[in-house]
Protein backbone atom coordinates (compact mmCIF):
# COMPACT_ATOMS: atom_id res chain seq x y z
CA UNK A 1 0.00 0.00 0.00
CA UNK A 2 1.34 3.41 -0.92
CA UNK A 3 0.16 6.70 0.55
CA UNK A 4 1.07 9.75 -1.53
CA UNK A 5 0.25 13.03 0.18
CA UNK A 6 2.16 16.25 0.81
CA UNK A 7 0.56 16.67 4.26
CA UNK A 8 3.02 15.04 6.67
CA UNK A 9 0.56 14.83 9.55
CA UNK A 10 -2.03 13.12 7.36
CA UNK A 11 0.60 10.65 6.12
CA UNK A 12 1.47 9.82 9.74
CA UNK A 13 -2.20 9.40 10.67
CA UNK A 14 -2.95 7.20 7.68
CA UNK A 15 0.21 5.21 8.36
CA UNK A 16 -0.93 4.54 11.94
CA UNK A 17 -4.41 3.57 10.77
CA UNK A 18 -3.06 1.15 8.19
CA UNK A 19 -0.47 -0.39 10.52
CA UNK A 20 -3.19 -0.93 13.13
CA UNK A 21 -4.92 -3.33 10.72
CA UNK A 22 -1.73 -5.05 9.58
CA UNK A 23 -1.01 -3.09 6.41
CA UNK A 24 2.54 -1.76 6.07
CA UNK A 25 2.28 1.45 4.04
CA UNK A 26 5.05 3.22 2.20
CA UNK A 27 4.53 6.98 2.24
CA UNK A 28 5.64 9.54 -0.31
CA UNK A 29 5.37 13.32 -0.03
CA UNK A 30 4.94 13.88 -3.79
CA UNK A 31 4.17 12.19 -7.07
CA UNK A 32 7.76 12.81 -8.09
CA UNK A 33 9.09 11.04 -4.98
CA UNK A 34 6.84 8.08 -5.75
CA UNK A 35 8.08 7.90 -9.35
CA UNK A 36 11.72 8.30 -8.27
CA UNK A 37 11.60 5.34 -5.85
CA UNK A 38 14.38 3.17 -7.23
CA UNK A 39 13.08 0.06 -5.48
CA UNK A 40 10.05 0.17 -7.78
CA UNK A 41 7.79 -1.72 -5.37
CA UNK A 42 4.50 -3.14 -6.58
CA UNK A 43 1.60 -1.89 -4.54
CA UNK A 44 -1.79 -3.52 -4.04
CA UNK A 45 -3.38 -0.09 -3.79
CA UNK A 46 -2.48 3.61 -3.88
CA UNK A 47 -4.07 6.20 -1.59
CA UNK A 48 -3.41 9.39 -3.50
CA UNK A 49 -3.96 13.08 -2.74
CA UNK A 50 -5.14 15.14 -5.70
CA UNK A 51 -3.49 18.47 -4.86
CA UNK A 52 0.23 17.82 -4.53
CA UNK A 53 3.03 20.36 -4.74
CA UNK A 54 4.20 19.42 -8.24
CA UNK A 55 2.51 16.83 -10.42
CA UNK A 56 -1.09 16.37 -9.31
CA UNK A 57 -2.52 13.07 -8.17
CA UNK A 58 -4.73 13.00 -11.25
CA UNK A 59 -1.71 13.49 -13.51
CA UNK A 60 0.15 10.73 -11.64
CA UNK A 61 -2.75 8.32 -12.04
CA UNK A 62 -3.04 9.11 -15.75
CA UNK A 63 0.67 8.42 -16.13
CA UNK A 64 0.41 5.14 -14.20
CA UNK A 65 -2.58 3.97 -16.24
CA UNK A 66 -0.76 4.86 -19.49
CA UNK A 67 2.22 2.77 -18.35
CA UNK A 68 -0.02 -0.25 -17.76
CA UNK A 69 -0.42 -0.09 -13.99
CA UNK A 70 -3.44 -1.96 -12.70
CA UNK A 71 -3.05 -1.04 -9.02
CA UNK A 72 -6.30 0.46 -7.76
CA UNK A 73 -6.16 4.14 -6.86
CA UNK A 74 -8.19 5.80 -4.14
CA UNK A 75 -8.18 9.57 -4.26
CA UNK A 76 -8.27 11.37 -0.92
CA UNK A 77 -8.74 15.12 -1.18
CA UNK A 78 -9.66 18.29 0.62
CA UNK A 79 -10.91 19.71 -2.71
CA UNK A 80 -14.22 17.98 -3.37
CA UNK A 81 -15.39 20.01 -6.31
CA UNK A 82 -17.51 18.57 -9.15
CA UNK A 83 -14.87 19.24 -11.84
CA UNK A 84 -12.10 17.66 -9.79
CA UNK A 85 -14.27 14.67 -8.91
CA UNK A 86 -15.17 14.17 -12.59
CA UNK A 87 -11.51 14.37 -13.65
CA UNK A 88 -10.51 11.89 -10.96
CA UNK A 89 -13.26 9.44 -11.85
CA UNK A 90 -12.24 9.59 -15.53
CA UNK A 91 -8.84 8.18 -14.59
CA UNK A 92 -10.52 4.99 -13.41
CA UNK A 93 -10.04 5.44 -9.67
CA UNK A 94 -11.61 2.96 -7.28
CA UNK A 95 -12.90 5.61 -4.89
CA UNK A 96 -12.97 9.35 -4.31
CA UNK A 97 -12.81 10.27 -0.64
CA UNK A 98 -12.67 13.50 1.31
CA UNK A 99 -9.89 14.01 3.85
CA UNK A 100 -12.60 14.46 6.47
CA UNK A 101 -13.97 10.94 5.88
CA UNK A 102 -13.66 8.52 8.77
CA UNK A 103 -10.97 5.89 9.14
CA UNK A 104 -13.67 3.26 8.63
CA UNK A 105 -14.67 4.83 5.31
CA UNK A 106 -11.04 4.78 4.19
CA UNK A 107 -10.59 1.15 5.27
CA UNK A 108 -13.83 0.13 3.52
CA UNK A 109 -12.62 1.76 0.29
CA UNK A 110 -9.25 0.00 0.56
CA UNK A 111 -10.94 -3.33 1.24
CA UNK A 112 -13.17 -2.94 -1.81
CA UNK A 113 -10.25 -1.81 -3.98
CA UNK A 114 -8.02 -4.75 -3.17
CA UNK A 115 -10.87 -7.24 -2.93
CA UNK A 116 -9.58 -8.73 0.30
CA UNK A 117 -12.83 -8.86 2.23
CA UNK A 118 -13.29 -7.16 5.58
CA UNK A 119 -10.17 -5.65 7.12
CA UNK A 120 -9.84 -6.72 10.75
CA UNK A 121 -9.62 -3.88 13.24
CA UNK A 122 -10.69 -1.30 10.70
CA UNK A 123 -13.67 -0.16 12.72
Amino acid sequence: MAVIDDDDSLCRSLGRLLRAVGIQPVTYSSAEAFLADEKQPRFDCLLLDIELGGMSGIELNERLVASGSTAPVIFNTAHDEPGIRTSAMRTGCSAFLKKTDSGQTIMDAITRAIGAGPVEGGR
